[in-house]
C-alpha cells in the first residue's frame, strides 16, 4: 500500500491531508530517473563502442609494431651482409693486389734472367774470342803441317762448344718462356675471376643498397603511420576518458537529485506521520470525551444521542484502521535505495572447435563443449586463470583426457565435493576458479595456441528508485497503544476533574 493509498485512506473530517502534494514529486522523480537511465545507458553504449575501437587500434598499433620490428631485423640482417660483402671486397681487392704485385716480381725476374742471358752470352762470346785468340797465337807458333789439322779440330771443336751452349740458352729461354707464360695466363685468370667476383659484388652492394633505401623508406613510412596512430589513441583515450568524466558528474549529479528527491519523501513522510500521531491523539480524546460523556448520560438516565453513538463509532473504526494500517520504513530497503546494483559482462571469443561455455559466478566450475563431430585429445592443453591483480594459476588437463564430440566436460573445484567422472574433472589443488570483479579463464593447447577465452566483468549499475515500494504496512503493538490510550485516559479525567 502506497503514501498516496494511505492518505486516501484518511478520514475526509477531522484533519486535510491531500495526496496531491506528493504526487508531482514522486512523478518529476521519476521521469528524471528515467531520462537519467536512457542518458546512462546511451554512454555506455558510448563507453563499449570508444573501447572497441580502442581495442582495434591497439590490435592494429601492435600488428604495425611488429611489421617494423620485422623489417628492422631484416635491415640488421642486410647490414650484416653487406658488411660482410664489404669484407669480402676488400679481400678480394686485397688478393687482386697481391697477385698483381705477384706478376710484376715475375716480370721483373724475368728481365733479371734475361740480362743474366745476355751477360752470360756476351762472356762467353769474350772468352770464346779469348780461347781463339790464343789458339790462333798457337796455331801460329805451330807447324805450319799441323795447322790446318788443328784448324780444323778447333773449329769443330768451338762449334761443338758453340752449339752447346746454343742448346743450353735455348732450354733455358724456352723453360723461362713456358714458366712465364704459366704465371702470365694464371694471373691472368686470377684477375679474371676477381674482376668478376667484384663486379658480382658490387653488383649484389648496390642491389642491397636500393633494398636498403626501400626499407628505409618502409620504415619511416611505418614510423609515421606509428605516430599517426599513436596520436589517434591518445585523441581516443581524452576523448573516453572526457566521456567517463562526463558520466561522472551526470551520475553525481543523478544521486544528488535522487538524494533530494529522498530527503523530499522523507520530510513529507515525516509530516504525515506527525499528522497521523496528531489525528491518533484526536481520536483519542475524542473517545475519552465520548466516553465521559456516556458515564454522566447513565448518571443522570439520559438517553444517548445518535450523534454521539455514530461519532464514537466512527472514532473507535477509525482507531482501529490507524492501529492496522500505520506504515513504517523497513531497513534493508532503505539500504537497498543507496547501494547500487552490479551489471554482469561477458566477453567470448573462440577460434577454434572447443569453447569455453560457462563459468560460475561463484567459482565453482568452468565448462568446456566440443563443438566438431570429431574427438578431441586436451593431452598438455591447460586452462589458465586471470583474478584482477590476482597471480595466474593454470590448470592442466589429464594426460589420457580426451573430449568428445559433441560432449562437454566441467572442471570443478576441490570444494564442490564432485567425484571424477567422464565429464567432470576436478581441481584438486585449488579450492574453487575464484570471484572477482574481473574474471578471465584461456584455453591454451600443447603448442602455446589460445583458443577459446572467457571474461566476466562486474560494472556498477544504479537502480531505478521505487519509493511507493519502501514500505510496507505493519500491525502496532496493541499493548503499547493500550498503556498510551490508558495514560491519555488519566490525563483527560485529571484535567475534566
Amino acid at each position: 500500500m502506497s503514501i498516496t493509498a494511505a492518505v486516501m485512506h484518511l478520514p475526509k473530517a477531522g484533519i486535510l491531508v491531500s495526496p496531491r502534494s506528493l504526487a508531482p514529486v514522486c512523478e518529476n522523480a521519476g521521469l528524471r530517473n528515467s531520462k537519467k537511465e536512457s542518458d546512462l545507458n546511451v554512454a555506455q553504449a558510448r563507453v563499449r563502442d570508444l573501447d572497441a575501437q580502442l581495442n582495434a587500434k591497439e590490435a592494429d598499433l601492435a600488428t604495425a609494431l611488429n611489421e617494423n620490428r620485422t623489417l628492422e631485423n631484416e635491415l640488421c640482417e642486410l647490414k650484416d651482409q653487406v658488411l660482410s660483402l664489404n669484407l669480402s671486397l676488400e679481400d678480394t681487392k686485397k688478393h687482386l693486389h697481391s697477385e698483381m704485385l705477384r706478376r710484376v716480381d715475375l716480370e721483373n725476374h724475368m728481365k733479371t734472367l734475361q740480362e743474366e742471358m745476355t751477360f752470360q752470352k756476351r762472356l762467353h762470346e769474350d772468352e770464346l774470342k779469348e780461347t781463339k785468340r790464343v789458339h790462333e797465337s798457337r796455331i801460329a807458333e805451330v807447324e805450319s803441317g799441323r795447322q790446318r789439322e788443328f784448324e780444323s779440330k778447333l773449329s769443330d771443336a768451338l762449334q761443338g762448344l758453340r752449339k752447346q751452349h746454343e742448346e743450353q740458352i735455348q732450354g733455358y729461354k724456352e723453360e723461362m718462356e713456358r714458366t712465364f707464360s704459366a704465371k702470365v695466363e694464371n694471373a691472368q685468370i686470377t684477375a679474371a675471376r676477381n674482376s668478376e667476383f667484384a663486379n658480382a659484388a658490387r653488383e649484389e652492394l648496390m642491389e642491397t643498397q636500393k633494398r636498403v633505401d626501400t626499407l628505409i623508406s618502409q620504415v619511416n613510412q611505418y614510423q609515421s603511420q606509428n605516430v599517426a596512430l599513436e596520436s589517434r589513441v591518445k585523441e581516443l583515450q581524452n576523448l573516453l576518458d572526457y566521456d567517463r568524466d562526463l558520466h561522472r558528474r551526470r551520475m553525481a549529479e543523478k544521486e544528488e537529485e535522487m538524494a533530494q528527491a529522498q530527503k523530499q519523501a522523507q520530510a513529507q513522510l515525516e509530516e504525515y506521520e506527525h499528522l497521523l500521531d496528531v489525528k491518533l491523539a484526536l481520536d483519542l480524546e475524542i473517545n475519552a470525551y465520548r466516553k465521559m460523556l456516556e458515564g454522566e448520560e447513565q448518571r443522570l438516565k439520559l438517553s444517548p444521542s445518535p450523534s454521539s453513538h455514530s461519532t464514537a463509532t466512527q472514532a473507535a473504526s477509525q482507531g482501529r484502521r490507524y492501529l492496522h494500517g500505520k506504515k513504517r520504513k523497513i531497513k534493508e530497503t532503505k539500504k537497498r535505495e543507496h547501494s547500487a546494483a552490479l551489471k554482469t559482462i561477458q566477453h567470448v571469443s573462440a577460434t577454434g572447435n572447443i569453447s569455453i561455455e560457462e563459468i560460475d559466478a561463484d567459482g565453482k566450475f568452468v565448462r568446456l563443449k566440443n563443438h566438431s563431430d570429431e574427438d578431441q585429445s586436451l593431452h598438455g592443453w591447460v586452462l589458465r586463470r586471470r583474478i584482477g591483480s590476482v597471480a595466474d594459476v593454470n590448470y592442466k588437463f589429464p594426460s589420457r583426457f580426451t573430449l568428445q564430440a559433441g560432449q562437454e566436460v566441467t572442471i570443478w573445484g576441490a570444494a564442490a565435493g564432485v567425484s571424477p567422472g567422464p565429464s567432470d574433472l576436478v581441481w584438486r589443488s585449488q579450492k574453487s576458479w575464484g570471484t572477482g570483479d574481473n574474471i578471465g579463464v584461456t584455453l591454451i593447447t600443447d603448442d602455446g595456441e589460445e583458443l577459446a577465452e572467457r571474461k566476466i566483468m562486474l560494472v556498477p549499475r544504479e537502480e531505478e528508485s521505487e519509493q511507493d515500494d519502501d514500505y510496507e504496512e505493519i500491525t502496532g503493538s496493541e499493548a503499547e497503544f493500550a498503556s498510551q490510550t490508558k495514560r491519555r485516559r488519566k490525563k483527560k479525567c485529571c484535567l475534566v476533574s
